[in-house]
């Protein structure tokens, strides 16, 4: 571009001296100016669509990247579920379990509870018997004593 000028600067210079100066020669250089101008439009143009084609791979690189993160995270996410949901799953059935063992435990002490209350029950009511008995018996074999008060 800087040629061009200076060859525009010496045609101007030419023509403003010289009196048969064919403008064709200027012509031609405004040729040359505009295929210049056409040709920097055309490099301009060029690396725009470089830069514009690496920003699309870096941007595809930074998505793949991502994705790849993503997943890793989901991965982590997915097994660390798994494991809670498996301990949470057997500490469930041990709590289960140990309920099941309470009921049953409170079952028989149930049950130890209401045959201690019947045997007891029974005692009373063989010794409550036994006292009516030798109660009767004390009347039916001396029907005159009389108590003393």
């Amino acid at each position: 571009m800087e040629a061009l000028l200076s060859q525009f600067s010496f045609l101007s210079d030419q023509a403003l001296q010289d009196k048969n100066f064919d403008p064709a020669t200027m012509e031609d250089l405004m040729k040359f100016f505009e295929l210049e101008a056409y040709n920097s439009w055309a490099a301009m143009e060029l690396e725009h669509e470089n830069e514009v084609k690496e920003a699309e791979i870096a941007m595809r690189e930074a998505e793949d990247y991502l994705n790849l993160v993503m997943d890793s995270a989901m991965e982590d996410f997915l097994l660390f579920e798994e494991e809670l949901n498996n301990t949470s799953k057997t500490e469930y059935e041990s709590l289960v379990k140990a309920a099941e063992a309470a009921k049953k435990m409170g079952n028989l002490v149930e049950k130890a509870a209401t045959m201690a209350s019947k045997k007891y029950m029974e005692a009373a009511l063989n010794a409550a018997t036994a006292s009516m008995k030798s109660a009767w018996k004390g009347i039916s074999c001396n029907p005159r004593k009389v108590h003393p008060s």
